[in-house]
């Protein structure tokens, strides 16, 4: 046969079939979000969504469920009171909005509305750590954590990848308890394996040898970091997603029982974050801390570039490591 008889007699292959073969890249956390919950929305009539003015002309949600589909605009605080009358209404509604007008200029709102009323409303924020970057430090938020860990009764989840995220959704979904979900702004994420398509408590990406330092991650950039890391290193690795004090206990016990040095790597200030919070529940371990140091960024730059003016970059997770194995953390650590 010649090439052009085989050429003209092969089954000819359209673009369109290459398009549904080929994998698609993972989208954002906040794409993810808003797709998995206009999903779970043809089914569930409870469901509704409300937006601070992130929404735009083609919200997937806002297409499919107009009726349920809610944007209040720059007024944050109000958002969240609507979500507290809808959820009394026997509604469950997600509520959206950047991390910093979210977890800070909400804050009253979050604290009466998940934790006094223990209302079954999903606070969806993106815009989390310097994800904003160049926006500047009215758009950068690296103290959520710590405003929403000490409010009560409330599910906090730093997904890391598209089916990370789903899965949180879902989640929150079934549980109908309130939470909070912090994510970036457009990155993507290769998630880690998830067994059952759940997150597991402690997802052990990596394990090494049990005398070593334990790298564990938290959120996105956390995760990416650390998984550097890891391959750079050799050292364990243990990833976070479910970050509120239940979640947490519960994880340190697995954690104890496989190692008794951490480096915590986390877009958020050491004050209040999860490394902070796990020494206090590891008080036979030694815990050091890879955070956004105490600066504000002063210059402009995109998302890693303004991490590591502040401090979190692959060097510094790096010296953590080597300092943790031996016996000299990095300076900002805890013990």
């Amino acid at each position: 046969m010649t090439l052009e008889t085989a050429l003209t007699t092969a089954p000819a292959t359209t673009l369109a079939t290459v398009a549904e073969t080929a994998p698609r890249a993972p989208l954002s956390g906040r794409d993810a979000y808003r797709d998995e919950l206009t999903a779970l929305a043809a089914d569930r009539t409870d469901l509704v969504c409300l937006e601070a003015d992130l929404g735009g002309k083609k919200h997937p949600f806002q297409i499919a469920h107009p009726e349920r589909f809610f944007n209040v605009g720059i007024a944050e605080g109000a958002m969240v009171d609507m979500a507290a009358g809808l959820a009394a209404g026997g509604y469950k509604p997600f509520v959206s909005t950047f991390a910093p007008f979210a977890a800070l200029r909400a804050a009253e709102s979050l604290k009466l509305t998940l934790g006094y009323l223990n209302a079954g409303v999903t606070v969806v924020a993106p815009y989390a750590g310097v994800s904003g970057a160049w926006f500047g430090t009215t758009h950068h938020c690296l103290e959520d954590f710590a405003v929403l860990r000490s409010v009560p009764g409330v599910t906090i989840a730093a997904p890391y990848g598209e089916a990370e995220m789903r899965a949180v959704v879902r989640a929150a979904v079934r549980d109908g308890g309130p939470h909070y979900i912090r994510t970036g702004r457009n990155a993507s994420y290769e998630s880690l394996e998830l067994p059952d398509g759940e997150p597991p408590l402690v997802n052990w990406e990596f394990t090494g040898d049990p005398d070593d330092v334990c790298l564990v991650s938290v959120g996105e950039e956390g995760t990416r970091l650390a998984l550097a890391a890891r391959a750079a290193t050799g050292a364990s690795h243990a990833h976070l997603v479910y970050l509120d004090h239940a979640h947490l206990s519960a994880a340190a016990a697995e954690l104890a029982g496989r190692h008794t040095r951490f480096v915590v790597v986390e877009e958020h200030r050491s004050q209040g974050g999860v490394a902070e919070a796990l020494a206090l529940l590891l008080p036979g371990c030694e815990v050091t801390s890879v955070g956004a140091g105490q600066g504000w960024p002063s210059t402009g730059g995109d998302h890693q570039e303004v991490m590591a003016a502040l401090g979190l970059d692959l060097p510094a997770v790096l010296a953590a490591v080597d300092g943790a194995r031996h016996g000299h953390p990095a300076p900002g650590g805890a013990h």
